[in-house]
């Protein structure tokens, strides 16, 4: 599913335009992308949490040369989905 058949697929549940479901989208996909980058959590009940995740300094290869390189810290987004949407998926 893309952003537009998920636009689409929220303007049926809802009742809405597709015009007003695609500002409700692109407005919650805002508000989770401002709130992760500045470092908080979203957590969505019986959905997951969006969370920004350290990632320790490391060393790594260059997989064209073998040659050993360093690999700096940095922060990632991450999705650590809820009990109940892990088992939604898993029954299929």
């Amino acid at each position: 599913m893309n952003r537009s058949e998920l636009t689409a697929a929220v303007a049926e549940q809802a009742g809405l335009t597709t015009q007003q479901a695609g500002a409700a989208v692109a407005a919650t996909l805002d508000a989770i992308t401002k709130a992760v980058a500045s470092g908080d959590s979203v957590t969505v009940p019986g959905f997951g949490t969006f969370e920004p995740r350290q990632r320790s300094a490391r060393t790594g290869r260059n997989p064209q040369t073998g040659e050993a390189m360093d690999i700096p810290a940095s922060v990632a987004p991450a999705f650590k989905p809820a009990a109940a949407f892990k088992k939604l998926v898993s029954e299929g």
